[in-house]
């Protein structure tokens, strides 16, 4: 399953913004006719769909390895602390990428005022006001703390 056809966190607020399905909006990059904000913004969304996608995986091995019937000998510290260091990179990622998103559709004028003609994908978005610069990706300080990284 490609990543734009994953579910994402966010997909409401990219769907309000643009005034189309996440669907057409994927759709439309792929025809060449979308903004350079709705190619970003997808760019995002979609590895924001994989980070999300990787938490639950790790979410649901963590549950289905410490259910009350599993075999108490069978628990791995090793692999607890594995699943915990995987887990916390994809939340870091989620997070980063989710922050990303946001700052991008914060930085977009309303999509009442934006368009203007009878299709909302072909009208020009930030074309006139430069590409917001994102600050550099860094993990919080919460991250590394009881780690020392």
């Amino acid at each position: 399953m490609s990543a734009s056809s994953k579910p994402s966190s966010q997909d409401a607020h990219l769907e309000a913004a643009f005034g189309a399905p996440v669907a057409q909006l994927y759709t439309a990059v792929a025809a060449g006719t979308s903004t350079p904000a709705v190619h970003r913004a997808l760019e995002l969304r979609s590895f924001l769909a994989l980070a999300e996608e990787q938490v639950a995986r790790v979410r649901d091995r963590v549950h289905r390895y410490t259910a009350p019937d599993t075999d108490m000998g069978s628990l791995s510290a090793a692999e607890l602390r594995f699943d915990s260091e995987w887990m916390e990179a994809a939340l870091s990622a989620r997070t980063q990428y989710t922050a990303a998103l946001q700052r991008l559709l914060r930085a977009m004028p309303p999509a009442a005022t934006a368009h203007e003609g009878p299709s909302k994908l072909d009208q020009p978005r930030l074309r006139t006001r430069p590409t917001p610069s994102l600050p550099p990706v860094t993990a919080s300080p919460a991250a590394h703390g009881a780690r020392g990284h």
